[in-house]
């Protein structure tokens, strides 16, 4: 079963304790009930967290986040009270952290899509719909959807595949005044970001998101936002459908990962294999490329 090819032993730092280690962000809790996220250069895919390390990748994710948070603060608020390291941690953690609150999170992944590639394009090549949703006709790999849509998921553990479900299936398990709100707060925020992106030269074609409810029931994003490892980002100077598109995502170790290069069968048992040195470079370079794309700000 998928999962991790190597799991990291969880750091114990003095006055946190560790909750979670996810695919990609080790989370702890301190002693005012916050949480403590810490994003690490790990890479997962097809339900596999890789054996190599991408380096910058951890701090680059959280920047990234918020950098898109401050974005997008007038359209919903967010679970970040600081990026302070708490005392007693690595020095490592430094660019990587963020202390949040506490949140009672919806079990769903918030998909919204503007352009057709993917597992909706699976689907709408078998049945012409994308989450039960149906499509005109004619629609190839990359082509911009009339309209954004909201294609959710169920939120999957470690080594599970996240499903697509259909919007009554959202509204049946969290009810249909939540399932609303979901779907209009996604739009929102994917129609605002793929309007910033746009203008720094980016397509973003698709993305998911994470929310919670605070002490007051209002919904807020959590989690990270509109990086790399949530969105598919595509140089909007090459965008061209009809076939895959160069991407600024992971769609790159994706590929390398399904060629003969790599000598490794996705749907055999055996675990995915280290990347080779020059895979991890070019990896990197693009996820330092569309932070720098997108903020206008060098990395370095």
């Amino acid at each position: 079963m998928p999962g991790f090819v190597d799991k990291p032993e969880p750091l114990q730092v003095p006055g946190l304790v560790h909750l979670h280690t996810g695919k990609v962000r080790d989370l702890y809790q301190n002693a005012a009930g916050e949480l403590v996220m810490v994003a690490s250069d790990r890479t997962s895919v097809y339900d596999w967290v890789l054996p190599t390390a991408v380096p910058d990748k951890g701090r680059i994710l959280t920047q990234l986040s918020l950098w898109w948070f401050d974005q997008l603060a007038d359209l919903v608020p967010n679970h970040v009270i600081s990026t302070e390291v708490p005392e007693g941690a690595p020095a490592d953690w430094a660019g990587r952290t963020m202390v949040c609150r506490s949140l009672r999170m919806v079990p769903v992944e918030c998909v919204a899509r503007g352009y057709l590639t993917g597992s909706g394009l699976a689907e709408y090549e078998e049945h012409r719909t994308v989450c039960g949703l149906a499509l005109p006709e004619g629609l190839v790999d990359g082509s911009e959807l009339p309209a954004a849509i909201f294609t959710p998921a169920t939120k999957a553990a470690v080594g599970d595949h996240d499903e697509n479900v259909a919007y009554e299936e959202v509204a049946r398990q969290v009810g249909a005044e939540t399932a609303a709100l979901l779907r209009q707060t996604t739009l929102a925020v994917y129609s605002r970001a793929r309007d910033v992106a746009r203008d720094r030269g980016i397509v973003l074609a698709d993305t998911k998101f994470e929310f919670g409810f605070d002490e007051q029931d209002a919904l807020v994003i959590a989690d990270e936002v509109l990086t790399p490892d949530s969105s598919r980002f595509w140089p909007a100077d090459l965008w061209e459908p009809g076939h895959a598109q160069p991407s600024f995502d992971k769609q790159f170790v994706r590929d390398w990962l399904t060629s003969d290069a790599s000598g490794w069968d996705r749907h055999a048992e055996q675990p995915p294999p280290a990347l080779p040195a020059e895979i991890v470079e070019q990896s990197r370079a693009r996820y330092v490329e569309a932070y720098e794309r997108l903020t206008g700000t060098s990395w370095s």
